[in-house]
């Protein structure tokens, strides 16, 4: 057994058995005195699970005998709501099980239902002898259906029809307000729930005994039933009342026996769960000590444990191990990056077990389907890339040295010198900027080289002559190339070059016009090819104007962490993104893969992949060996990063069967996971990030205005977790591996996030167009004016729309809702790139992109301190106006 083997072994036996304690020692177990018969009696709504009675579905006498059945080991009696709609039949169908039944008579405003409950009610009454009594309306006076008069009007002619006691149900608040109402019921129908009042669960039985009282003490003689009382089994937080399947059966079976031994008839809310009931705020559900498939949610006697825990666990753990089975295929692990990776699986096996739990145990309808079934589908990526940035976190915290990179070379002189030819694209450059990479190139100490210039589709002779005289100045080696109307732009260039290479050059040297090259670049990378397996060999790319301003400093940044990060971990497994500068290619390996190709608009990535598929090695050096320039503004960072991503997408496309285990490739597994991953990393964390975020505003009127289909936090937590990763991933690796300090690390972070709606709309123009030509550019409007003007509009809207509705849900949050506080947090940390690229954009045009502007503030601080002072001069002119 391989030592990887067995440390990944060690790492993941421990990481699971710390699972398993963890899950063990969070098992909750509470208890409650047993209820040692039945409840007195429970609200009953025989409907089943798929029914919806809020859309005039009637039930069945099969159904009810079914229900009656199943309720009948659990309660005395049961109450109706109504006695229309089959209604009519519980009664005696409930006789025949010796249930007591209270019949409902439901009252709104449609008067001839009115008259049929009534009539039905009554009827009910008169033929069977288990009917303990009458109850007109539920809540009418709460909902302002009826007066309190109108009310007491038709409970008169009620009770003049029968014998039966005749009562209406309602809140006791209520009862407490109408004593007129009281005067004219047989007894008092208190609903009593303390959840919609905000209760903790462990004063709920005090509270409901407390108002009980009151009423005594209000109406003492009267009769008073609390016809109402309950505690959900899931749901969203009210205030200080908590749902949970444990809370339940703990206030009910406390309440069921203290009401018993003070001699309080009550009734329970309800018999079953309720799925339809989706619009009583997120526990309408959820109230039945029965759940909708008519099994009982807790137990009546002994210890309380949560019923789905034990599953729920187990399938976590087995789901942890799962997820750490790739952690075997490192040649090279230490125990604490082995631990680091398990742990992060078990993570993700244990959200998917909640998840899992979740769907099975609750009734998932509605907006709320459409919300969590969207979420899941976008979250599955992000969780992806979540474990792909915790691995590479520990790989390069807690790993080995990277193997294959490609270090300083102070060797001697190498015994063969292979011909390496140069070639430097270029459409209409600068002249002066191209004469200095000319001169780099001269600088060279390899004698054995040409260098080719390629002057692209460019007409104007102020943009080639010069180069073109400069070329014959420098010497032979030095071959100027004019193309005046090629096709496929830099790849057609490049073609073109290489029909012209001397014919003796094994090598190909790529840099873009940009790049002065250090004098030791070939003399360094040349002889890594004399490995006859070995067909790239990559330098990365730097720039010499970070300096220009803050803006350019943090992109120069960012860009650094690709190399120094990201391209050393990918080589680690000879999958390098090949990018077409500082590029060294075997010119037999690049014949091979078919030479440059346009039918992508990233023709270096694409033939080094190409390559690379073909079985020829790539190496890597984080060395810098050539410095060219930075985009000139925000707009052109973003413009660059449009075409990468594009140009990724094309290449998705081109390659993605060659991804597959049987794709006619010579790439390893290895090999195929790194670019798979990579792209989903990029691409798609990118534009599912974006897409979540846009769709997450666009869901915001619904819980804002409706109170709605607030996403669970199930759904919520992994997107402020994987933020959080994204942070510590970005920040520990950056001090890690590249030579940065803190401040522009954060600058670099913000132009990294900056540009995630730019990746998230390239990924989309490759659906929407087959070429970037057929995108069309706006013209001749104030929006395509402000967008000019501003080069972050979009960004700036859409974060200042996501901000805005995370402060909104915030203060709007009456009843201090979790759920509503996750998804606002979420919110917020959607809107941090959208914020992110709107803030550069403005710093772009203001003052503090300079660096003189900060230089003078300090001075102007200094100055304030005692016994310090500055010189006037010191302070640039535009400042100090």
């Amino acid at each position: 057994m391989r030592p990887a083997v067995r440390v990944a072994a060690a790492a993941v036996a421990v990481v699971t058995c710390v699972h398993a304690f963890v899950w063990f020692a969070l098992r909750d177990e509470v208890t409650a005195p047993a209820v040692p018969d039945r409840f007195q009696s429970m609200s009953f709504a025989p409907y089943g699970r798929d029914a919806n009675p809020d859309k005039g579905q009637a039930t069945t006498e099969a159904q009810i005998r079914s229900d009656i059945d199943a309720v009948a080991p659990y309660t005395r009696a049961v109450r109706t709501y109504a006695s229309t709609g089959n209604l009519e039949l519980v009664a005696k169908l409930a006789g025949e099980k010796g249930l007591k039944t209270t019949v409902g008579a439901w009252i709104d405003t449609d008067e001839k239902r009115n008259e049929r409950e009534i009539a039905n009610a009554l009827d009910a009454a008169r033929k069977n002898p288990n009917v303990v009594g009458i109850v007109v309306g539920n809540e009418s006076i709460l909902r302002a259906e009826k007066t309190p008069e109108e009310l007491v009007e038709i409970i008169r002619k009620v009770k003049s029809q029968t014998n039966v006691p005749v009562t209406t149900g309602e809140t006791w608040d209520v009862w407490l307000d109408h004593p007129e109402l009281v005067s004219a019921v047989d007894y008092i129908a208190a609903h009593i729930l303390p959840y919609w009042e905000g209760v903790p669960a462990d004063q709920v039985v005090e509270r409901s005994i407390g108002i009980y009282e009151r009423l005594r003490a209000a109406y003492p003689g009267k009769r008073i039933v609390i016809a109402e009382f309950g505690w959900p089994s899931a749901g969203y937080n009210r205030d200080a009342a908590v749902p949970g399947e444990m809370e339940q059966a703990q206030v009910i079976r406390s309440f069921a026996s203290r009401a018993d031994a003070l001699g309080i008839e009550y009734n329970l809310i309800e018999a079953f769960d309720a799925p339809w009931k989706s619009f009583e705020g997120s526990v309408g559900q959820y109230w039945g000590v029965l759940d909708a498939d008519r099994a009982v949610k807790f137990p009546l006697t002994g210890p309380i444990t949560p019923s789905t825990y034990t599953a729920t666990a187990a399938i976590a753990l087995l789901l942890g191990i799962a997820f750490s089975l790739p952690i075997f295929r490192f040649a090279r692990l230490t125990m604490t990056q082995a631990v680091v990776m398990a742990g992060a699986a078990s993570l993700v096996g244990a959200w998917i077990a909640t998840v899992t739990d979740y769907w099975l145990t609750h009734y998932v309808v509605g907006g709320n389907k459409v919300t969590f079934i969207i979420s899941l589908v976008l979250l599955v990526p992000l969780v992806i890339v979540m474990l792909y940035r915790v691995e590479e976190l520990a790989t390069i915290a807690f790993g080995r040295t990277p193997r294959r990179l490609l270090r300083n070379h102070a060797a001697a002189t190498p015994a063969r010198m292979p011909k390496v030819s140069i070639h430097i694209p270029a459409y209409k450059e600068p002249p002066e900027m191209l004469k200095q990479t000319l001169d780099g190139v001269a600088r060279l100490n390899w004698p054995n080289f040409e260098c080719l210039v390629i002057i692209n589709n460019t007409p104007d002779p102020a943009f080639w002559e010069p180069i073109e005289a400069y070329c014959r100045e420098l010497g032979d080696r030095f071959k100027f190339i004019n193309l005046p109307k090629v096709a496929g732009f830099k790849a057609g260039a490049l073609r073109a070059a290489m029909l012209q290479t001397a014919p003796d050059a094994e090598i190909i040297g790529i840099i873009d016009a940009d790049y002065v090259v250090d004098p030791n670049w070939l003399s360094d990378l040349v002889p890594t090819f004399e490995d006859p397996t070995v067909g790239i060999v990559q330098a990365p790319q730097d720039h010499r104007d970070a300096n220009r301003s803050l803006l350019h400093e943090a992109m120069n940044t960012e860009y650094a962490g690709f190399f120094d990060i990201g391209m050393v971990q990918r080589n680690e497994h000879d999958a390098i993104v090949v990018h077409g500068t500082m590029c060294l290619m075997r010119r037999a390996a690049m014949v091979e893969a078919g030479d440059w190709s346009s039918d992508t608009i990233c023709e270096d990535t694409d033939l080094g992949l190409a390559i690379v598929e073909r079985g020829w090695k790539s190496h890597y050096t984080n060395t810098r060996y050539g410095w060219g320039l930075l985009p000139d503004d925000f707009a052109s960072f973003k413009k660059q990063r449009h075409r990468w991503a594009y140009g990724g997408m094309q290449i998705i496309k081109k390659h993605w069967r060659r991804m597959l285990p049987n794709g006619g490739t010579r790439l390893t597994s290895a090999q195929r996971r790194e670019f798979a991953i990579g792209w989903v990393s990029w691409l798609g964390s990118e534009s599912v990030g974006a897409l979540m975020a846009i769709l997450s505003l666009l869901w915001v009127p619904f819980v804002l205005g409706l109170g709605i289909a607030v996403p669970q936090r199930i759904l919520t937590v992994p997107i402020v977790f994987c933020f959080g990763i994204y942070i510590l991933h970005f920040c520990a690796l950056y001090r890690l591996r590249v030579a940065t300090t803190p401040v522009r690390m954060i600058g670099a972070a913000f132009a990294a996030m900056a540009v995630q709606f730019t990746v998230a709309k390239a990924v989309y123009d490759s659906f929407r167009y087959k070429d970037l030509a057929f995108a069309r550019t706006a013209k001749g409007s104030w929006l395509a004016d402000a967008a000019r003007a501003f080069p972050a509009l979009p960004e700036a809207v859409i974060g200042a729309g996501l901000m805005l509705s995370a402060i909104g849900l915030r203060l709007t949050n009456w009843h201090a809702v979790v759920e509503i506080d996750l998804f606002a947090f979420a919110l917020a940390i959607q809107s941090l790139p959208f914020l992110a690229a709107a803030g550069i954009g403005w710093l772009e045009g203001s003052n503090l992109n300079s660096f003189a502007t900060w230089t003078a503030l300090r001075a102007r601080a200094l100055a304030l301190l005692p016994g310090r002072s500055v010189q006037p001069e010191a302070i640039p002119e535009k400042v100090r106006s």
